[in-house]
């Protein structure tokens, strides 16, 4: 990926190394995946179908924010991505913790993340 771009633009207060978001990302998306995997294993009676469906969702606008932000350089449009993945991330936890609390609770770093991803995208917004 081509960071000059990025390397350009001013940086909010507490933007972190950018070697930072390669092995976060990596922690996070494993955790994801076990948060999903406990979810769809757990023996229940309830209907998982809303919870696989906010999952997907939140997945998906996790996976548009990176080429909206970079590719697209539309830190407008990433942010109401962004807004819209926590909205969806934080249903998925709730979700999940009626079925599986183990699920849920997986998901917690990466919505701390999300919110500290917000915080940056904010910043960017406002100060380029």
């Amino acid at each position: 990926m081509d960071l000059t771009w990025y390397d350009t633009l001013n940086k909010p207060a507490f933007t972190p190394p950018s070697w930072v978001f390669a092995p976060a990302w990596t922690i996070l998306y494993l955790m994801i995946f076990l948060s999903f995997m406990i979810f769809i294993m757990t023996k229940t009676m309830q209907d998982k179908t809303l919870g696989v469906s906010l999952f997907l969702v939140q997945l998906i606008l996790n996976f548009l924010w990176s080429p909206v932000f970079f590719y697209w350089k539309n830190i407008t449009l990433s942010f109401v991505i962004i807004i819209l993945l926590l909205g969806f991330l934080l249903m998925t936890i709730v979700n999940f913790y009626k079925i599986s609390k183990w699920s849920a609770i997986l998901l917690i770093p990466y919505f701390l993340w999300i919110c500290y991803a917000t915080y940056l995208n904010y910043g960017f917004m406002m100060m380029n």
